[in-house]
């Protein structure tokens, strides 16, 4: 590896943490040329909560875990996706050279809005025992038969606390509300791919044609393609790495 190598920025979407990306990371070994680095989103995992979420500020955290660096390539699933192309827009001082938004949900209605809000706002609820702990954070982050109670996904995305087991991610993220892709895309100095799961309900490849003429479909794989057959993005990340160069 050299300085003048692109790193790899990893960004998981919400209400899942860093280690959702382990199986990527096992199968980039030999194929990456430079770093990789995934960090928590604000208010995942360990990253401390923020007092309010919006694309802006969140992006503007995850801006730090690159500071400095002159090429970064960035991979975001969902709204790490939205996140990938908010920091592609060169406003957070990051030097992106190309970025890939994988999954991100590009319609919302007002009533999915409108539940995402009320969600933000409810109490924490503390769970009886870590198995359940565990299968709610699986459902949540739509990993319930990708990955396993004992992985550290979800030993990064429960906790123990007084009376039982809560889930960590901040409840207010799921506020941050929906991308303005046409202006994030507009905005974005970067060369860009969208990609989604063929499978993927929240992502049809006929949303991503809106958007650009050529998007990436994973064949045979859903929203968490990332999870479900990490080797699918290779060849995706190899476009990448091509047009950082």
């Amino acid at each position: 590896m050299t300085d003048t190598e692109p790193v790899l920025l990893l960004l998981h979407g919400l209400g899942a943490n860093r280690h959702v990306w382990r199986g990527l990371e096992r199968v980039l070994t030999d194929r990456w040329p430079g770093e990789c680095v995934t960090p928590d989103l604000p208010g995942h995992g360990e990253a401390p909560a923020l007092s309010h979420y919006s694309f802006g500020r969140m992006a503007a955290e995850v801006a730090d875990t690159v500071a400095g660096r002159d090429r970064v390539v960035v991979l975001g699933h969902s709204l790490g996706g939205a996140l990938a192309l908010t920091l592609a827009s060169g406003w957070f001082g990051v030097g992106v050279s190309a970025v890939c938004g994988l999954g991100i949900k590009l319609r919302w209605s007002a009533e999915e809005l409108a539940r995402a809000a009320q969600f933000a706002t409810r109490p924490q609820r503390v769970l009886p025992d870590r198995a359940e702990a565990a299968s709610r954070w699986l459902r949540g982050a739509g990993l319930a038969g990708l990955a396993g109670e004992d992985g550290p996904e979800v030993a990064a995305g429960i906790a123990e606390t007084d009376g039982g087991w809560r889930l960590t991610v901040d409840q207010r993220a799921f506020a941050v509300g929906a991308p303005d892709m046409t202006g994030l895309l507009s905005a974005c100095r970067a060369s860009v791919v969208l990609a989604a799961g063929e499978s993927d309900p929240m992502c049809p490849a006929a949303h991503l044609r809106e958007h650009v003429n050529d998007p990436v479909v994973l064949a045979g794989l859903g929203h968490n393609a990332h999870v479900q057959d990490p080797s699918a993005l290779l060849p995706l990340l190899d476009r990448l790495a091509e047009a950082a160069r």
